[in-house]
């Protein structure tokens, strides 16, 4: 276990919108701790916490298609960021043109592949729409322990990636032989013979991930709801731990493959299996048992990589309230401002609730209004927020 004195906190203090979904233009400078964003449902605090994403993950938390992020009848957008990080100052910059590949940049320079930007500034979002997790099918799922593990792991992410690329060259041979009705198994042998040690060791670091991960999750969990009931996180994958169990696997399985046109075995295929008690929380849990479940998924997600890193990651919190109840989250914010968490932001509607929450609790708290993609700085014992400069 890392020492306090270890770890380091990173702080975002200034973020600049242009034609970035409807923020025309937006300068935000914000607080070391928490920083809420306060307004009405379409009133834009949602994508601030999206450029904020955007900034640490290269993308969109809500929608992956960068053009769709920029404003209407506009040509192009940007997001710049201002980080704090080991005590340096750098700059963070995401610029998208209609109809031109994304320019990403730090400190001025941009990144020849995206990939290598990943884990550099750790950011989590707990969202309403974290309920995927739960409600969709098994690639979600994946997408979650792969970016989980990316943002410590370079290796992982490597390797991902060169699986990902492997998978897709075979399956195109799939659908080429099945379009002309030939076969011809050697040339499948080399994507096999690519696709064998990368699963391997992608099954074995997932495996590792879960069984270290799924303790504190547990422990969270019982925090979080008074120890209601017990909860667990199950990797599922049918890939063999031997190499040459697997291509074994992938020989056995080419009947299948030609009929369906695919690459029908491999870690593409593996599953989380998310349990309350000893049965599928999508199907015995409450809404509120759910949204108990990903937020302390992705609260262990943030402690764990601050753990693997060094440095503790920003802290998204959207909609905080959706379908959790006021006590329970009152309870979240007390956590959330003991010291254990580095710089959060929070949305809500009422512009009341969660600063007269943190004024209760004694935290250092910055409030902004946000109307029609403006943000002004907000005090809550004022009539109306001054203009933002």
């Amino acid at each position: 276990t890392r020492k306090n004195s270890e770890i380091r906190v990173m702080v975002l203090e200034h973020l600049h919108l242009l034609h970035f979904k409807n923020h025309t233009g937006s300068d935000l400078a914000f607080g070391e701790q928490v920083n809420c964003l306060l307004g009405d449902n379409g009133s834009g605090k949602t994508n601030v916490l999206d450029a904020v994403h955007y900034l640490c993950h290269t993308k969109s938390y809500f929608n992956p298609i960068d053009a769709q992020n920029i404003a209407h009848q506009e040509g192009q957008m940007l997001i710049q960021g201002e980080f704090l990080r080991n005590d340096q100052k750098e700059r963070v910059s995401c610029a998208v043109e209609r109809g031109v590949k994304k320019v990403f940049r730090r400190n001025d320079k941009a990144y020849d592949r995206l990939a290598d930007h990943i884990g550099r500034f750790p950011a989590v979002m707990i969202a309403p729409a974290d309920s995927v997790l739960i409600q969709e099918g098994s690639e979600v799922r994946r997408r979650w322990i792969d970016s989980v593990i990316s943002q410590f792991d370079r290796e992982y992410l490597t390797q991902l990636l060169a699986y990902n690329k492997a998978l897709n060259q075979r399956n195109i041979l799939l659908r080429y032989f099945a379009e002309n009705r030939r076969w011809d198994a050697e040339a499948i042998e080399p994507w096999d013979a690519q696709l064998v040690p990368l699963a391997s060791s992608i099954r074995r670091k997932r495996a590792e991930f879960v069984e270290r991960f799924s303790p504190a999750f547990e422990e969270t969990y019982r925090e979080i709801t008074n120890g209601a009931e017990s909860v667990c996180i199950r990797y599922l994958t049918k890939v063999p731990e031997q190499d040459q169990e697997f291509q074994r696997q992938l020989i056995a399985a080419q009947g299948d493959d030609r009929q369906l046109r695919r690459t029908t075995v491999g870690i593409h295929k593996d599953e989380l299996s998310l349990e309350l008690g000893e049965y599928p929380i999508k199907r015995f849990g409450s809404q509120g048992q759910q949204k108990s479940f990903l937020i302390a998924l992705r609260l262990t997600q943030l402690a764990y990589i601050e753990e693997a890193t060094g440095v503790k990651p920003i802290l998204l919190l959207d909609d905080i309230f959706d379908k959790i109840d006021d006590k329970r989250v009152q309870a979240l914010m007390t956590w959330v401002t003991k010291g254990e968490f580095g710089q959060v932001f929070i949305t809500d509607t009422d512009l009341e609730r969660i600063p007269r929450m943190f004024r209760d609790i004694g935290a250092d708290v910055r409030v902004f209004e946000v109307e029609r993609g403006g943000v002004n700085p907000y005090d809550s014992n004022s009539v109306a927020p001054d203009a933002l400069t």
